[in-house]
């Protein structure tokens, strides 16, 4: 591809980039796909800079930059961030620090303001740091529950040996216990400075005015001298081999390696490798057809300065570890002597290449992939990838492969399923508990931000797409946007295994879906991934299909779509290995915590032979045919249950004629099928602890059935009410009682979840043990309170201002338009569902919000089920 081609979203020629005297560096890139402006400030700094013996003070820093600066206190940022109804939050890596928020277009210079309030004088106070840390400490518990997390922090450490990367972003609860604040403000002065950040700003916004309102909140804001930076140069480690019980439902044999970082020379050349080593067409997937794992694949995990790359075979619970590992280095063994086929580097090229089209298609993925090539790659624009990759040959590839895939240097670990206890049931919760509300003062914003968002603008109707339905009965939604020359295809079809699965055929949904991936009527597997590689597409079949590709090649890859969706070759071979891997997986599964506790919530709040009950076991699994596996394929995959949304660059007219050519002569076969599930009586209270031995924190629980469904209008006056319970991120009730005021947990937040004929309602959080009880209690306290008293005008008028200046956001990416659609035809609602719940948001009073919460919440017959250890109820 010429340089001409690159995206003009990812060129320099189509962005205003400036350097402020005082050394920010500003970029900002247009991209009118919605009302909607994401920022991104990249401080470039992170854990590798971190005090000898204090690993997370960059992360605990991040953690204070959202309790208060010199002009906006934590509360004010907190209402300010509700009132924008944006999406806000952070990361720490080694290397870089990240603040993103997402808001209005016209919102901009708030989020501004914000950002260089806290970039120039943040609090940083002992008594803030004293309630932070629990919640961190909460967090730390939460990763530290997680195998995944323990096997790369110590895979990291041998890695990375001698290095500030050997250890990871998070830090320890010893190292935080030692924090105070003045580390804190010690890093802060020293690293967060204008000549240290790089500013990101992408969408609707103009480019000159933006750059004159960054000049103003951030001109003002002097340079410092920064201190020298570590050299990070791991020396390769000799091989290791490590074992780990986890609580997953299979197995997973690994080999690390040493990597380039994304700054180095032959970064490219890594990523190719990378994917040719992860391509569905490549050896090492191939030990999923063969039957020697039940799944197969490379991942390349680049920081700045070094990398890692890790290849992992999954084997079922109980398996040989030893043999999937044997063959797991034969594969990478054969390419590092023998290379990789040269087309499948032509393919891994082409595909990068064409990748970076479709970041236009998302207002906050344009603004990250502009923040990862500046502030990790060190390159002026994403778009310089494209010469990086078309520079890479097959021989580079296979030199870097030799070099790099060197067993004397490849870390090997064994994850090991291990099961969970058996659950420990409990008598429920019944009204004990009464509390009294104590609400806290109005927040009064600062003038800047009170004159910008203190006004609440009667909604106005959103675009809508064009609608219509084939002859056939398949319904096809298309929104046209030009923001890329890409299209993208979404598609579901509306099916139920719970609902449709036959008496003793149990799991033959799951073993329909993984046939997909093995081919067509017309290609095999590898016949049929080389077609999409040559296109180049990216595309799913199954209940739920997709695909996505550039603007001219939009009916050759739905020619392919269809082809997959509509003549899968479900061959016998392939059928005989998916059926094995399947039933091996789900015996793992089944003694698994996590299946466990969805088990559990399902089993608390539903009667008993509920279809939703329903399971699949190794034996209804083996028992099935590929006769079984075809007659279920026509019976549940119809055009009249099928919706597709169509997205980007083309007509609604083009769109049609390309959808119809390809599914126009698909015909539904017999009645169509019932695919809801019945409703369901109101739950009562009990409780439960599904064992976990590989976690340190509990993970809660609590839920009810509801007695209304999406098409009751007071499901928006809940859907209101939540968003000042539980729903409404750091302004919530349940986030100020339980993490800031008493840091009892690190995440919180409750929901409403609906299908067309149920619904139910839940709390979750994390907690230590000793926390699970008075967390319960604070949750249970702040719920009844909302049945006890109408929300204050305040909280009221936050929770409206977020829901409704929330709205645009949901249009600021393509895929986040269809996925919108889908769920509305999902729940049989109108496509104009937000402008609805928009107008009830709006008009609705706290006696309103207060009176859906009286009739359809029952605090007192909330189930609790508890994954990990036993809790202090």
């Amino acid at each position: 591809m010429p340089s001409a081609q690159v995206p003009a979203a990812l060129s320099s020629a189509q962005v205003v980039r400036a350097t402020l005297p005082n050394g920010l560096k500003v970029v900002i890139v247009p991209d009118r796909l919605a009302p909607v402006v994401t920022t991104e400030i990249n401080y470039l700094v992170g854990s590798a800079e971190a005090p000898e013996g204090f690993p997370g003070t960059a992360h605990a820093l991040e953690h204070m930059m959202f309790r208060g600066s010199a002009g906006l206190d934590k509360d004010q940022l907190a209402a300010v961030g509700t009132r924008l109804g944006g999406s806000y939050n952070a990361d720490t890596t080694e290397d870089v620090t990240q603040y993103f928020y997402t808001a209005p277009a016209q919102d901009l210079p708030v989020l501004l303001k914000m950002e260089a309030l806290r970039m120039k004088g943040l609090t940083l106070s002992e008594a803030d740091w004293n309630k932070e840390r629990g919640a961190i400490e909460q967090e730390v518990a939460r990763d530290l529950s997680s195998p995944a997390y323990l096997y790369l922090q110590q895979l990291q450490s041998i890695l990375f040996a001698g290095t500030p990367y050997a250890h990871d972003a998070l830090g320890t609860r010893a190292s935080f216990d030692k924090t105070d604040a003045a580390l804190l403000r010690s890093f802060y002065e020293k690293w967060y400075a204008p000549n240290n950040a790089v500013l990101v700003i992408a969408g609707d916004v103009n480019p000159v005015t933006a750059l004159d309102q960054v000049r103003e909140a951030f001109g003002a804001i002097p340079r410092k001298t920064l201190p020298e930076r570590h050299k990070i140069t791991p020396v390769p480690p000799p091989a290791k081999t490590l074992s780990f019980p986890t609580d997953y439902p299979v197995g997973f044999a690994t080999l690390a390696f040493p990597m380039p970082g994304r700054t180095a020379e032959n970064f490219a050349v890594a990523d190719i490798l990378s994917d040719v080593l992860g391509s569905q067409r490549g050896a090492l997937y191939a030990l999923v057809p063969e039957g020697k794992a039940l799944f197969a694949g490379f991942e390349y995990a680049p920081k700045k300065s070094a990398g890692f790359g890790l290849a992992l075979a999954a084997f079922p619970k109980g398996g040989d570890s030893a043999k999937v590992m044997g063959d797991l280095r034969d594969v990478l063994e054969h390419i590092r002597k023998n290379g990789v086929p040269a087309e499948l580097v032509e393919a891994a090229k082409k595909r990068e290449i064409a990748q970076l089209q479709f970041s236009a298609n998302s207002v906050s993925g344009l603004a990250a992939q502009w923040s990862t090539a500046l502030a990790f790659q060190n390159l002026d624009s994403p778009g310089d990838m494209v010469a990086a990759y078309q520079a890479v040959t097959p021989e580079a590839v296979n030199r870097l492969a030799a070099s790099l895939l060197d067993p004397a240097h490849a870390v090997a670990a064994v994850l090991l399923p291990e099961s969970s206890g058996k659950p420990v049931a409990g008598k429920g919760f019944g009204g004990a508990e009464s509390f009294a509300s104590t609400p806290d003062k109005p927040v009064k914003l600062p003038d800047w931000a009170e004159k910008a968002l203190s006004h609440l603008e009667e909604p106005k109707p959103t675009p809508q797409p064009v609608v219509s339905m084939l002859p056939n009965g398949l319904k096809l939604i298309v929104l046209p946007s030009h923001v890329s020359h890409t299209v993208q295809l979404s598609g579901q079809i509306r099916q139920n295994a719970a609902m449709q699965e036959p008496a003793g055929k149990e799991g033959v949904e799951s073993v329909v879906e993984a046939l997909f991936s093995y081919g067509t009527t017309t290609h095999d597997r590898l016949a049929f991934q080389k077609a999409l590689d040559d296109i180049p597409a990216w595309e799913s079949a199954g209940g739920d299909f997709s695909l996505q590709v550039l603007t001219p090649d939009f009916e050759k890859g739905v020619a392919l779509l269809a082809e997959n969706e509509l003549h899968p070759a479900f061959p016998e071979k392939a059928f005989q290995v998916v059926r094995m891997q399947s039933a091996q997986a789900q015996a793992g599964t089944l003694v698994s915590p996590g299946f466990l506790f969805g088990k559990a919530i399902k089993t608390a709040i539903l009667p008993a032979k509920d279809p939703a009950l329903r399971e699949a076991t190794p034996v209804s699994i083996m028992s099935l045919s590929r006769d079984d596996v075809v007659n279920y394929y026509h019976a549940a995959w119809r055009p009249d249950l099928t919706t597709i949304v169509v997205t980007g660059d083309i007509t609604p007219e083009k769109a049609r004629t390309v959808v119809e050519q390809a599914f126009g002569g698909w015909k539904a076969e017999g009645p169509k099928p019932v695919v809801d599930l019945p409703s369901v009586p109101l739950s009562t209270t009990s409780r439960v602890n599904v064992p976990d031995k590989s976690s340190v924190q509990d993970s809660v629980v609590l839920a009810e059935t509801l007695g209304l469904t999406p098409s009751h209008p007071d499901h928006f006056l809940l859907q209101l009410g939540n968003e000042v319970l539980g729903g409404g991120l750091f302004s919530s009730r349940l986030y100020r009682d339980l993490r800031v005021k008493t840091g009892y947990v690190y995440s919180v937040g409750s929901s409403f979840e609906w299908s067309r004929t149920r619904g139910t309602y839940s709390i979750e959080y994390g907690a230590d043990p000793d926390k699970v009880g008075k967390a319960r209690v604070a949750a249970l306290q702040d719920l009844k309170a909302m049945q006890a008293a109408q929300p204050t005008e305040e909280e009221l008028s936050l929770a409206k201002a977020s829901l409704l200046r929330s709205l645009p956001l949901r249009r600021a990416s393509l895929s986040g338009i269809a996925a919108q659609y889908l769920a509305l035809e999902e729940l049989g609602l109108p496509l104009d569902n937000t402008d609805r719940a928009a107008q009830v948001y709006y008009k609705a009073t706290g006696a309103d919000v207060q009176a859906a919460f009286r009739k359809w919440v029952r605090p007192d017959d909330l189930a609790q089920i508890v994954k990990g250890p036993t809790p202090n109820w």
